[in-house]
Order: structure tokens, then sequence, then C-alpha cells
């Protein structure tokens, strides 16, 4: 099904990318960006990983630089029967963390320095738990994608807005109605990069992890206990001031839920937390765990 959401993904950015370019210039354009969307999709496959760790600033580190963190890492992807990812740590004080790559053999996790300043080593292995269930679950090529994918249809529709104010148009006589399928191009956009990061991340995905991540760590409430005091620090504590909309559903807990964002609720990837914690408490006693 995640083989068959990332077809659907950059089959759906090329023929965006098409359309704006018929839009603005007829055929020729229309060309230029098939072969323009071909190298983004080649781009996406096997680079968008590095391009959100370099996004987010995060540093790679070794059993030498952060050996607790590594080790837990190792011991979680043995027990989940895992290769080993890469680990990364991001210098920020936000508690969140999330996988990348394209398949297990190439994953990395990351971490912030908040989370693993704001959670016990239990609660720690419990969020790692998690981020590997997605690996295992092969759910992180097709959030990475979409993450690539939202931010360059964020940036067409933004060349759609200006050209909508310059009046630009295939020919002279398009001039008066330029604006115009600027601002009708811009407006089909803007949601349907919403609707995309919807289609390819649904809901399910994170209660799926949840519950192998649970399995993973070993206990449910280690996982439950973290999630709680992650949305409080997303909610009352500082933001993760790279997060975007486009990037914000690879992230454990959304990092954007304590600021006020407009079409936020487009992006609302992320199921409610409460629910999360309810339904991890509920696995914690049908594995009879207090």
């Amino acid at each position: 099904m995640n083989s068959l959401k990332t077809t659907m993904l950059m089959a759906l950015l090329m023929a965006l990318m098409v359309a704006l370019g018929g839009i603005f210039a007829g055929h020729t354009g229309m060309t230029v960006m098939l072969i323009i969307a071909l190298g983004m999709n080649f781009f996406s496959y096997w680079f968008s990983d590095r391009m959100v760790l370099s996004m987010y600033n995060a540093q790679e580190i070794d059993r030498s630089s952060a050996p607790e963190l590594y080790g837990l890492v190792e011991k979680l992807a043995g027990r989940a029967g895992l290769p080993m990812p890469r680990v990364y740590i991001i210098n920020e004080d936000a508690p969140n963390a999330f996988a990348t790559g394209r398949n297990p053999s190439n994953a990395a996790v990351a971490v912030t320095t908040g989370l693993m300043r704001a959670l016990d080593y239990n609660e720690i292995s419990g969020v790692l738990g998690h981020e590997l269930a997605h690996v295992k679950h092969r759910d992180i090529l097709i959030s990475t994608i979409a993450a690539t994918m939202a931010t360059v249809i964020s940036y067409a529709a933004s060349i759609a807005q200006w050209a909508a104010i310059f009046g630009s148009g295939r020919s002279s006589d398009d001039d008066n109605n330029g604006g115009i399928i600027g601002l009708i191009a811009t407006a089909i956009i803007a949601p349907i990069a919403a609707a995309l990061i919807q289609m390819a991340i649904s809901r399910s995905r994170e209660y799926s992890a949840d519950e192998g991540g649970a399995e993973i760590c070993g206990n449910p409430n280690y996982l439950a206990a973290a999630l709680e005091k992650i949305e409080y620090y997303a909610v009352h504590g500082a933001p993760l001031p790279e997060a975007t909309p486009a990037t914000a559903h690879m992230c454990i807990i959304n990092p954007l839920t304590g600021r006020d964002i407009s079409f936020k609720s487009l992006f609302s990837t992320h199921p409610d937390t409460q629910e999360r914690i309810a339904r991890l408490r509920e696995q914690a006693q049908r594995m009879n765990i207090r």
C-alpha cells in the first residue's frame, strides 16, 4: 500500500508541475516542467532524507559521541529486527523526534536535545520505538517524499501568486486574464498540497506506529508518558524553529501545535494526542502491564 501511495505522490507532483508549465508557457512549458518533474522525482527518492535532515540542522552521532543514545537505538533496532539506522541529534530545546530514509537499510532517526533533557530513559525508548516502527512499516519513504513534494508545490504556488500580481500570461492577449489564471492556480495548488500530505500521512499510520513502538520498547506506558510530555512542551514551550507545515507530519508530535497558523487544520496529520495516550494505556492493560 505504501509503495502505491509513493507512486501516486510522484505522479501527482509531475501532473501539477506539467499543468503549471502549460498554464504559463503552453506546450513548451509543459515539456520543460515534465523534465523538471522527472528530475525532482529522482531527487526525492534518493536525496530527500538528506534535505530534511539538513533543514533541521541535524548532526550525526556515533557510539563515541553519544554512547547512551546510540546504544539505546542499537538495542531497540535489534529487538525490532532492523538494520542499525543512522542516528542524529538536533540542537533545539523543543522535545521532538522523527525518522527518515527510503528503506530500512537506509534509515535515520533524529531526536532533539530538548527531548533528551525532558524525557527519562524509558520515555526516550518509547519515542525511539515509535520511530523504528515507522521504519519497520516502511512509512518513512512516503513521509520524506511528501515533505519534499509539499515544499516544491508551495514554491510553485508562490510563483503563480507573483505571476498573478504582475499579470504574467502566455501572450499579450492573455494580459487581462493572467492575474485571474495565477490566482486560480494558487487557489487550487494550496489545498492540493494539503490534501497530498493528508493522503500520504494518514492518522492510522500514527496509531500503528504507536502500537508497534510500544511492542519494540516493551511497555506502552513509556510511550504514553513521552507523548504527554512532548505535547505539553509543543503547546506551552519553545517552538521547533525549523518546523514547517511541509515537514511537521514527520515528527512524533506536530511541532506546530502551539502556533497560530492559517490552514493549520488542513495539515492535521496527527491524531489527537489524548486519544493516542488512551490507546496506549489500553494496550498496556492487554499486555498485563501496570
